[in-house]
């Protein structure tokens, strides 16, 4: 799982550890959030990860360094998760995205797909996402959302690592 990772592009210098209770208190462009999970200012090292993918714990990942992202991801949590994945794959095709993967989240109703991209600023990627599922509308009812996020404080465009590898698919140059 570290190499998918590193390949993923995660910044590994901080990660949250999802909390029982209410961690902080954000105000963010007129709205409350209530954050669960809690920074931790530490590298994320294999024994957090271990605990993680025995599903002791739960880690999350930043999304966001200085308002600038390498990753775009989109986070199913619905009935369909196989029509799901199997349109997902169609329509990246279709829009010549060629380079994603595919994880099993918690449960078996839980997907996460990531698309790697060159760094680009949040609002970009908001963009690309906000297309995306745009078309992904168009044939599925919105069982999902997409991260990064310019309407969610930093503290929320953060991932919970995956757990299981389903697809991966690499453009080779």
């Amino acid at each position: 799982m570290n190499i998918i990772l590193d390949a993923l592009g995660f910044n590994r210098s901080h990660y949250y550890i999802k909390r029982p209770y209410i961690v902080e208190k954000i105000s963010f462009d007129n709205r409350t959030f209530y954050a669960k999970f809690e920074r931790i200012d530490e590298k994320l090292d294999d024994t957090v990860l271990t605990q993680h993918l025995k599903k002791e714990i739960i880690i999350a990942a930043p999304l966001l360094e200085n308002d600038y992202t390498n990753l775009l991801v989109l986070e199913y949590k619905g009935d369909e998760p196989m029509r799901f994945f199997h349109t997902v794959k169609q329509l990246f095709n279709s829009m010549d995205i060629r380079s994603f993967y595919i994880f099993k989240g918690k449960t078996d109703r839980h997907l996460q797909i990531f698309i790697p991209t060159p760094k680009i600023k949040l609002q970009e990627a908001h963009e690309k996402l906000e297309k995306i599922s745009n078309l992904l509308a168009i044939k599925l009812p919105v069982e999902w959302r997409t991260l990064p996020s310019k309407n969610l404080p930093e503290a929320y465009n953060i991932v919970t690592l995956p757990y299981q590898i389903l697809e991966l698919k690499q453009h080779i140059k």
